[in-house]
């Protein structure tokens, strides 16, 4: 039988892709419902092609132009947060793909879980923010989470019949993005478009401005934690600039298991789709050839603070990932809206780490005040 997949986010970087692989195994999936929040010409042109049962459009204002060019096809059409959560909970739904970018994806993830729907996580905010939470829900719900990240996929490939308490260490590979090796000098002057262009991926805004900070790898080592069950001593960031290896996990034993391939999201995204199955695709095969030389060395902590802050933000517990993440996307906005300067996001982010109030053993609702809270400090921070 088809696996009926729910993408949420099917217009941003991952969604768009995923899509992509839907198209290329019809016989093995169909897109069941699909939602975006702004681009609603885009998700008309998904529905058309793919034909799903239902789509969304959160924001409100676009569903008359979604629901009349769907018309003809039959398809449902929702509108607004609400229906956001509410359309994973869909009987017909057998996994949720969740690549909304931030907080946003929180809600529709929890909602998700508690329908008993597998998950493919693209959001690594929904653990990053409320990892335990999440954690506990889905192993009540008997619920799967995949990971879709390259990272985690590629760790969670290197764990395929290997025991939890076997892993000695993660490591999580990062391409240092498109300032590596600059100075605090230099940094202080870069602008959003230099930020933008990052070396090897196609991503979002969001996520390639974390990608240039290091903040993307802070928020990977927290996920990885939740992911896998390790502690953040257990996890460490390695720098290799080619993005060919995409991970390693070394075991009690001494040896390292690590996956490779070309820098292309439509591997890890199918993975997730069709796991345990690997299917047959067509995409680029790497070539050693090409790559006579795999470089490794050590991120710059210095220069490059939110990766520590990160760190630390794991390693206090808590609501503190939540803070984060909060004033990580306010001080990203203001950055992509030239408002204040790259080195500026992680002194933002750091006094937010220090002031906001600590939550030992946060519920839903903490999260969602502090997430709230956060924000609005963070913001009165930015002149």
């Amino acid at each position: 039988m088809k696996k009926r997949i729910a993408i949420i986010g099917s217009t941003g970087s991952i969604g768009t892709q995923a899509v992509e692989v839907i198209k290329q195994h019809p016989e093995r999936f169909e897109a069941e419902v699909l939602t975006a929040q702004n681009n609603a010409d885009l998700l008309i042109s998904q529905a058309i092609m793919l034909k799903p049962n239902a789509v969304v459009i959160g924001n409100e204002q676009y569903y008359n132009k979604v629901k009349d060019a769907l018309i003809p096809l039959d398809i449902k059409v929702y509108a607004g947060e609400e229906s956001l959560s509410q359309i994973v909970e869909m009987d017909t739904i057998d996994m949720v793909l969740t690549a909304m970018v931030g907080y946003a994806g929180l809600k529709p993830t929890i909602k998700a879980i508690e329908s008993g729907k597998q998950i493919a996580l693209a959001n690594k905010e929904t653990l990053v923010v409320a990892g335990d939470l999440i954690t506990k829900i889905a192993r009540k719900k008997g619920v799967s989470i995949y990971p879709v990240d390259s990272e985690h996929s590629a760790i969670f490939q290197c764990l395929a019949g290997e025991y939890i308490k076997s892993i000695e260490k993660i490591y999580l590979t990062a391409s240092g993005g498109p300032f590596r090796g600059k100075n605090k000098e230099f940094l202080s002057n870069v602008k959003k478009e230099q930020a933008l262009k990052h070396p090897n991926w196609n991503m979002g805004c969001k996520i390639t401005i974390d990608s240039a900070s290091l903040m993307n790898k802070g928020l990977e080592v927290i996920e990885a934690k939740w992911l896998f069950g390790v502690e953040a001593d257990k996890i460490e960031v390695i720098v290799h600039p080619q993005s060919i290896v995409h991970s390693l996990v070394q075991f009690i034993d001494g040896s390292i298991k690590a996956q490779m391939g070309l820098p292309d999201m439509k591997l890890p995204i199918q993975y997730a789709l069709s796991y345990p199955e690997r299917l047959q695709s067509d995409f680029q095969r790497f070539n050693f050839m090409d790559y006579p030389n795999l470089t490794f060395e050590q991120p710059d902590l210095k220069n490059f603070r939110n990766l520590a802050l990160a760190y630390e933000a794991l390693r206090i517990g808590g609501n503190t990932a939540c803070i984060l993440n909060a004033a990580n996307e306010i001080v990203v906005s203001s950055f992509l809206k030239d408002r204040i300067g790259f080195l500026e996001m992680s002194d933002i982010i750091e006094e937010c780490l220090q002031k906001m109030s600590f939550v030992k053993q946060p519920s839903y609702d903490d999260y969602v005040m502090t997430d709230k809270e956060t924000r609005i400090f963070a913001k009165s921070l930015i002149v």
